[in-house]
C-alpha cells in the first residue's frame, strides 16, 4: 500500500517560518506529481503549490514569493518551505501525489494532513 506521511506543522508567530515534509512510501512504480493543498475552516481545499512534472513548479498567487516547493526524487519526498507566514495561512495542509503503484495504474493519493497555525 502507498502512504503519504506529512510532518513539520505547528504553531508559529506571524512573520515566522515553517518547513513541511511529505514522504511517499510503499509499493510505488513511479511518481508523476507531488504537491501541497490546504483547507481552512469553512473553506474549500485549495492548491498551495505543486510540482506537476520534473522541476516545474506552480504556486497559488497568495503564496508566491513566500513559499518554496522542492522535491527529492531519490527519497520520494516533497518539501514546502513557508516564510513570512500570515494568519491567513492558518489551515490544515495536505500532501498530494499522483503516482503509479503499478505500471498500469495511476491515481491520486493524499496524506492525513498537518495543522499549521499562524498566530501571535
Amino acid at each position: 500500500q502507498v502512504q503519504l506521511v506529512e510532518s513539520g506543522g505547528g504553531l508559529v508567530q506571524p512573520g515566522g517560518s515553517l518547513r513541511l515534509s511529505c514522504a511517499a512510501s510503499g509499493s510505488i512504480y513511479s511518481i508523476d506529481s507531488m504537491g501541497w493543498y490546504r483547507q481552512a475552516p469553512g473553506k474549500e481545499r485549495e492548491l498551495v503549490a505543486n510540482m506537476p512534472s520534473g522541476d516545474i513548479t506552480r504556486y497559488a498567487d497568495s503564496v508566491k514569493g513566500r513559499f518554496t516547493i522542492s522535491r527529492d526524487g531519490a527519497k520520494n519526498t516533497v518539501y514546502l518551505q513557508m516564510n513570512s507566514l500570515k494568519p491567513e495561512d492558518t489551515a490544515v495542509y495536505y500532501c498530494n501525489s499522483i503516482l503509479s503503484p503499478t505500471y498500469d495504474r495511476r491515481k491520486p493519493y493524499w496524506g492525513q494532513g498537518t495543522q499549521v497555525t499562524v498566530s501571535s
